[in-house]
């Protein structure tokens, strides 16, 4: 049975009501999210053994927040305790022609003062099948990076699948290296990486030629050359996986992803016009989330796994909050041609 363990920090959100400014609001809606714990969410929603590995402060919130992910079916029981707060992000939905807006407080949050021998990856991994991180991670701090290299070793050592979200966040990584100085070391411990066009320019200095993601059209093609230099410069990789996302406007995006497994460039089926956003944070979380389940539930079927990745990756855009709160069914109704919409009853 499959086991998989992700690592990284996972934060209050508040966000504005619907689409308001922050300086129209006078409260916030609070939930809570963060990339590896997005994923865990989709994975224990499909029936997946899934722990969510973290630092939060012991204190009410930090219980909360490790109470919401027991609620969802995600294990909680290699959390470690300490430091004074939890992170916190604000989120201003934008509408047509403004986009959207976050602003971080995660200065000195629990995680972001995790260091190396903290967490015992050898219980961790016991029985692990699968380890997730993401570039958020890295870019916290420099005791996080750490930290995630060392759980990147261990999960080598013993045979374990790693992925990784290249995930590149240029608003965090403020604490003396950049992305492309610490991110390489810990991809090339890395089976499955997945991106988009700015992740692979900006993380591992890769980009795709012609490439205009506000025509509102991305062509898979162009990222062929991409994921043959990143599987050349980490030869341990064997899929490379890219998100193609076509911004209209903040409303309405186009969506499809391509899959390349050193010999053949996997196009989804579908590419998907979704013209009523209710929510995009998450979506590529949701998009590794279908991914992860596709690649252990069809491994010899990548077609499929791509398939099914960007049709949950899809729904999470009518889902409001960071986690795709969706079934199997759901994600495969989709994935077969239905997106009617029609009321089940």
């Amino acid at each position: 049975m499959s086991r998989v363990i992700t690592f990284g920090e996972i934060m209050l959100r508040l966000a504005t009501p619907g689409y308001a400014r922050f300086s129209q609001v006078d409260n916030f809606n609070a939930t809570y999210g963060g990339g590896e714990a997005n994923v865990a969410v989709s994975l224990a929603n499909y029936g997946i053994n899934v722990d969510f590995v973290s630092r939060l402060p012991k204190n009410d919130i930090g219980r909360a927040c490790m109470i919401d992910m027991r609620k969802y079916g995600v294990g909680v029981g290699n959390i470690i305790w300490g430091g004074d707060r939890l992170g916190i992000y604000f989120l201003e939905t934008g509408a047509v022609s403004r986009g959207s807006k976050v602003v971080y407080d995660r200065a000195h949050s629990a995680i972001s003062e995790i260091e190396s021998g903290m967490i015992d990856w050898d219980k961790v991994f016991t029985g692990a099948t699968w380890f997730h991180w993401t570039g958020i991670t890295p870019a916290i701090s420099q005791g996080a990076a750490n930290v995630c290299l060392e759980a990147i070793k261990e999960a080598n050592k013993r045979g374990i699948t790693v992925s990784t979200d290249l995930n590149y966040r240029k608003n965090l990584w403020k604490y003396g290296k950049t992305a492309e100085e610490v991110m390489p070391e810990l991809v090339a411990g890395c089976d499955v990486i997945l991106g988009n066009e700015e992740d692979a320019e900006k993380v591992l200095g890769v980009k795709p030629e012609g490439v205009d993601v506000t025509g509102g059209h991305v062509e898979a093609d162009a990222y062929l050359s991409v994921s043959q230099q990143i599987m050349k410069q980490f030869p341990r990789c064997k899929k490379v996986i890219t998100t193609l996302r076509g911004s209209i406007s903040a409303n309405h995006n186009s969506w499809t992803g391509v899959l390349y497994d050193g010999e053949t460039l996997f196009k989804a089926n579908n590419t998907y016009q979704i013209t009523h956003i209710v929510d995009r944070v998450g979506g590529g979380d949701s998009f590794m989330g279908g991914l992860i389940y596709g690649l252990i539930t069809w491994p010899k079927e990548d077609q499929k796994a791509l398939n099914f990745a960007v049709a949950a990756s899809c729904l999470k855009h009518t889902i409001y909050g960071d986690y795709n709160q969706v079934s199997v069914e759901e994600v495969e109704k989709l994935m077969n041609g239905d997106a009617s919409g029609r009321v089940a009853r």
